[in-house]
């Protein structure tokens, strides 16, 4: 489930964008505890995070030392929630003029995503 999508200017570091993430997720969602993000995110942001809404901030980087290809656990669901949003034909490229556009088009992209795993979790509690 989305909880919250913010866009940047591509000038902007990840970590810096990282804060911006999780400061528009505050107040949003009482039940997420756990938060995943790239290993460039690592550092002050995992404790801001901590202090911000209580969430652990788990960075999935590669081990120190792996010169080879190697599976990061969790990296697999950003990934794939990238593709889910290149399906949509004004998502598979940057041409918006404004950030507020992208996020808006993201979230009605995720929208039937939503909806089908909602359905799919009362179908289940009913029986």
């Amino acid at each position: 489930m989305v909880v919250t999508v913010v866009v940047y200017a591509a000038d902007r570091q990840d970590r810096d964008g990282a804060r911006l993430v999780v400061g528009n997720a505050h107040g949003k969602q009482s039940r997420v505890r756990v938060m995943w993000a790239d290993g460039g995110d690592a550092g002050q942001v995992v404790e801001w995070a901590q202090h911000v809404g209580g969430w652990t901030l788990d960075s999935s980087k590669r081990p120190n030392g792996a010169s080879r290809f190697q599976v990061v656990p969790k990296r697999w669901v950003v990934e794939r929630t990238v593709a889910w949003l290149g399906k949509y034909h004004r998502l598979r490229k940057d041409d918006e003029a404004r950030t507020d556009t992208s996020e808006v088009l993201m979230d009605v992209a995720m929208t039937p995503v939503m909806v089908r795993r909602l359905a799919h979790i009362y179908a289940n509690d009913s029986s």
